[in-house]
């Protein structure tokens, strides 16, 4: 069996004072951290991959604090996430697509050469598809509520094709034609196990270590930050 990649949490230490009557009690460690805890809505690492552990290793390692040294990530998870949650719940679609518009534009803002924009980097086409405006004088793919829900539309409809959140993922990032020809042409369906080009190939190992970074910020360095899980979990939203 391939050795997956581990790391201890800290250990929690206990000052308790000894007396006579008095037996001091050691706080029971927490078990070590593996590659193997991590998944996207439920979906797992493929165990005992080599290849697909020191890829998750690595794309892991680079949104450490050390090396991203950024803490503006958790001050926009903090913000965007209270709109974002309660839309995703209101379409069926797991908590973990939060991580996407992170992922999407929460390392740099503004337009990519392609001309894809916003939150969720709607090219304009598409995002008039799915209900945004955008023209020269309003483009509804800056507004966070507006564009959540557009992307929620074309996500529950790209599971109604691929009916995996993995592929779902992937199809966002390149595209729901390419991604069923990659897959007819692999003749393969599980994403971790597809050859796609580096950008799509990385995306889900991108959004599980965004969900790590800000779910367990601690063990990944980022040191006086809270960690970030659900805020409106069971909050009813009524979409118009």
């Amino acid at each position: 069996m391939a050795k997956v990649f581990a790391y201890k949490l800290p250990e929690e230490k206990t000052s308790r004072k000894e007396d006579n009557n008095t037996t001091i009690k050691k706080e029971a460690e927490e078990p070590a951290f593996t590659l193997a805890q991590l998944e996207f809505a439920d979906e797992n690492l493929p165990l005992g991959d080599a290849r697909i552990n020191g890829k998750m290793k690595k794309i892991l390692a680079s949104y450490a604090y050390q090396n991203l040294q950024t803490n503006r990530l958790h001050r926009k998870a903090a913000e965007w996430f209270p709109i974002i949650e309660p839309i995703l719940a209101a379409y069926g679609i797991p908590n973990d697509f939060k991580y996407m518009p992170l992922v999407e534009s929460g390392l740099q803002s503004g337009t990519s050469p392609k001309g894809a924009s916003g939150y969720w980097q709607f090219m304009p086409g598409t995002a008039r598809t799915y209900g945004l405006k955008v023209n020269g004088k309003i483009d509804e793919r800056q507004n966070l509520r507006k564009s959540t829900i557009a992307a929620c539309k074309y996500i529950r409809e790209l599971y109604s094709i691929f009916d995996s959140w993995t592929l779902v993922a992937a199809a966002y990032n390149v595209g729901d034609v390419h991604m069923k020809r990659q897959i007819n042409k692999q003749n393969q369906d599980n994403y971790f196990k597809m050859k796609l080009n580096r950008e799509t190939g990385g995306y889900v190992y991108k959004l599980i270590s965004m969900k790590e970074i800000l779910e367990n910020p601690a063990r990944n360095g980022y040191k006086s930050q809270k960690a970030l899980i659900a805020y409106t979990e069971s909050q009813p939203t009524t979409i118009e």
